[in-house]
């Protein structure tokens, strides 16, 4: 016998001509909503390039002219960086740029993460606590230098009042040039520790609790925890904070203006500190959009080379 022969399918049967309109109106509403989208998305992104982008284009352009308002500016090609290379503290302010960034990732990176640790372990009172770390950041960064300038006053000042309590020596901790470095690192991550600290905390929250458990069950104490459950879960978190602190801290300026306002001894010249003086202290702009796009381009290497070292990390 011959196989069966099979009768063709019926033709999908047509849209009712009442839901063609209702089609044609659902895909106008779509395309109104992406143009609006779209929209949304156009009128920021003109507001970022006036406001950041433009700035960075025009500053690197100051960079290789002389800069006067009256006659216009004059195009003098590297003649501003060499001046720079010519002064003492173009090193003197990387330097203690590098020392603050270096101090900073000490007390800056290590403390906010433990703190957060602490916080994660606590059942009672978590909201009271976090908002207490986090008060610091709701102060402005020029009220928090002056209070811990008279902090720091080496006669009335709160923290050698208590060393004397205490019957503890004494230090002219803004006036001598080997802890006004330190000093005014203190005061950055007493500040800047509180948004930190929130992030780490919400990344030790995504860790799962069985880990702990098992851990526990096998003895581990509380350091062997630390360093092989909670820094393993929350590696990329630390890894992309370590990044935007050293940005960050590359570009101190606050504390040393208000604080020190670059001494003892030139002690607490920073890169961005020297950026003003060229700017609205000697009214050499060009100088100083020199340095700053120096400073552009040191952070970009260092960004693009850590990024391509903890990419496998990350991953």
């Amino acid at each position: 016998m011959g196989a069966p022969v099979t009768a063709p399918a019926p033709p999908a049967p047509a849209p009712p001509p009442a839901a063609r309109p209702r089609r044609r109106a659902a895909r106008r509403r779509a395309l109104a909503d992406t143009a609006t989208a779209y929209a949304f998305l156009a009128a920021a992104l003109v507001v970022f390039a006036l406001f950041s982008w433009w700035p960075i284009l025009r500053s690197a352009v100051l960079g290789f002219q002389e800069v006067d308002f009256a006659s216009g500016s004059t195009w003098v090609g590297l003649a501003n960086f060499e001046r720079l290379l010519a002064d003492p503290l173009f090193f003197t302010a990387w330097r203690n740029t590098g020392l603050f960034t270096l101090y900073a990732l000490v007390l800056g990176f290590a403390v906010p993460f433990l703190t957060a640790v602490l916080l994660n372990e606590f059942r009672h009172a978590k909201a009271y606590f976090r908002t207490l770390v986090y008060l610091p950041v709701m102060l402005p960064p020029v009220v928090v230098a002056l209070m811990w300038k008279w902090f720091y006053d080496p006669g009335p000042g709160l923290i050698n009042e208590a060393l004397r309590t205490l019957h503890l020596p004494t230090s002219a901790w803004l006036d001598s040039s080997s802890t006004a470095l330190v000093s005014l690192v203190i005061v950055a991550t007493w500040a800047n520790m509180g948004t930190t600290t929130l992030i780490y905390l919400a990344a030790l929250q995504t860790v799962p609790g069985e880990l702990y458990e098992a851990a526990e069950l096998d003895g581990a104490n509380l350091w062997q925890r630390l360093r092989h459950v909670t820094v393993p879960q929350t590696r990329f978190v630390l890894l992309v904070l370590l990044l935007l602190q050293i940005v960050a801290t590359m570009q101190v300026f606050t504390e040393p203006y208000v604080m020190t306002g670059g001494g003892p001894q030139d002690s607490t010249v920073t890169v961005m500190f020297l950026v003003y003086r060229y700017a609205f202290v000697y009214n050499d702009f060009g100088a100083a959009s020199a340095m700053s796009l120096l400073l552009l381009i040191v952070l970009a290497v260092f960004s693009a080379l850590y990024l391509r070292a903890t990419r496998g990390s990350e991953e």
